[in-house]
């Protein structure tokens, strides 16, 4: 296979059982809770399209606590990591005493946030209510981010966030970018802001064509430009002055085992489910084609769970169209659950990108 070494095809067939191993299992390891899709800002990539006030309100933590509490007769809470998620989940005012509830039933928990409101006194108070994780995102330096993000403060907010968090010792933080076109030159710039800020951890996406960005040329790599950013993370992993790691975007070819400290797999429905803002029961919140799978509010989650799931466990449906014929499925399964639309289509491979 192009590009591929020997080395990479047998750490890749060893992953494929680990995989098939997972899968039969499927651990609840983390459990998403879409909490809000009210938002304080306008971002072009938003792929929930959340607004200040959006037209479905937030979910009563009674209801997601149900869910939690029926978790917990099951599965081991501890190991069990509930990320809270939006919209951008400070815009609930009752956010920590949420924290406090699902601390005091033995979850883990953290939040990703666009940092706009988080306070030092904000943060302790989460901090007392058990926030264990955080993650901020920051898509550039000032006036790309607020370009990126709808408000000409943004980046003020995120970048003190990431300063006060990254001298927290007590949390686990790491920052998240969206690169886009506007920005993928100015990757080294960024990276030096956030070593300057000592941050440690840093996850870098690329927009995927859905929501807002669907038809916003400015937002989605071509081509030459993603084998450009994987080449970027190999170099800033080499250097070892920030943990740099591309997302769970798929399967990236040569580039496995260089980018990221795994081998891809879409872990949504197999370790990752989620609770969403009218009760759907789904996987990753970055999945927005509807492959929901029940709702708390007339399903049990842990038979949901157990008894569900299929397309996400089973992958063979999505050997069709550009899969059905690719040297690449043995490893790639079809890519990751978000990038396919209601119809089960692929909407982007950034794997096709990297060898165009």
């Amino acid at each position: 296979m192009k590009g591929i070494s020997l080395r990479q095809r047998l750490a890749l067939e060893l992953n494929r059982q680990i995989i098939k191993d997972r899968v039969e299992r499927h651990p609840l390891q983390q459990l998403f809770w879409e909490s809000t899709l009210r938002c304080n800002m306008r971002c072009r990539h938003c792929g929930s399209d959340c607004k200040m006030d959006s037209l479905s309100p937030d979910m009563l933590f009674e209801d997601f606590e149900k869910v939690l509490r029926r978790v917990k007769e099951v599965y081991d809470s501890h190991h069990i990591m509930v990320v809270i998620s939006g919209g951008e989940p400070l815009m609930r005012q009752d956010l920590a005493e949420c924290g406090r509830r699902i601390y005091e039933l033995e979850f883990p928990w953290g939040m990703v946030t666009n940092g706009r409101l988080l306070s030092r006194s904000k943060l302790d108070e989460l901090k007392r209510s058990g926030l264990r994780s955080i993650t901020v995102s920051l898509d550039g330096l000032e006036e790309d981010h607020n370009w990126m993000r709808g408000t000409e403060d943004s980046f003020q907010y995120a970048s003190e966030a990431v300063r006060m968090l990254a001298k927290d010792p007590d949390l686990a933080f790491d920052v998240v970018t969206c690169v886009n076109r506007r920005t993928l030159g100015k990757l080294d710039e960024i990276k030096e802001f956030l070593v300057s800020c000592g941050v440690k951890g840093w996850r870098l996406f690329s927009v995927v064509p859905m929501g807002r960005a669907k038809n916003d040329p400015e937002l989605i790599l071509q081509g030459g430009e993603v084998r450009q950013l994987m080449d970027f993370i190999v170099r800033t992993r080499e250097e070892g002055r920030i943990n740099a790691s591309y997302c769970c975007e798929g399967f990236v070819g040569e580039y496995e085992g260089r980018v990221r400290d795994y081998l891809y797999h879409c872990q949504a429905g197999v370790s990752v489910g989620s609770v969403l803002i009218d009760g759907s029961i789904s996987a990753c919140t970055s999945v927005r084609g509807n492959y929901h799978q029940g709702n708390i509010y007339k399903d049990d989650f842990v038979d949901v769970w157990e008894n569900r799931f299929q397309p996400y466990r089973d992958r063979e449906w999505m050997r069709k169209g550009e899969c059905g014929e690719c040297k690449w499925f043995r490893y790639c399964e079809g890519n990751g659950m978000h990038l396919r639309d209601d119809d089960g289509n692929l909407i982007q491979c950034n794997l096709k990108k990297i060898y165009e």
